[in-house]
């Protein structure tokens, strides 16, 4: 157990070297780098990748979020984190479980205000309903429905 583990080279592709070097990296590329790494994910709409050029793509058309006022939501369960987010008539709930156990948020703040809450963006299959227990891991942002 060692911090090693967060530093070998990046996965470019899955070329010797992972795309990282031609040479010989002083710690040993991942054996997983001949499928995953950032090549593979360039054109797969449920990637990583994908989901993060979904998340920019949000902060560059809605203001809301790179301009909006921060209120935390969540209810003490340190692995789900819950925010409100708003900037005049706009306004978003970002809920995420933080664990690799399945979670219910506890959102009582919010209890009638987003229950018919429209999914605008998920990193998996979801319920927009903000009282759902979410999955390992699951994430997701709604907008109220107009």
């Amino acid at each position: 157990m060692s911090r090693d583990n967060a530093r070998t080279p990046v996965q470019w592709d899955d070329s010797e070297g992972a795309g990282f070097t031609t040479g010989r990296p002083w710690i040993a590329v991942n054996p997983n780098a001949s499928w995953l790494n950032a090549r593979a994910q360039y054109d797969r709409d449920d990637s990583v990748f994908a989901h993060y050029r979904r998340l920019i793509a949000l902060r560059h058309d809605l203001p809301v979020v790179a301009h909006g006022g921060f209120r935390r939501l969540d209810g003490g369960d340190p692995a789900v984190f819950a925010f409100e987010r708003t900037w005049g008539d706009e306004r978003l709930l970002v809920i995420a479980n933080l664990s690799s156990e399945a979670r219910a948020p506890r959102l009582a703040a919010v209890a009638d205000a987003w229950r018919d809450a429209e999914l605008l963006l998920a990193n998996r299959a979801s319920d927009p309903d903000p009282h759902v227990p979410l999955e390992p891991w699951e994430a997701k942002v709604l907008v109220p429905v107009r």
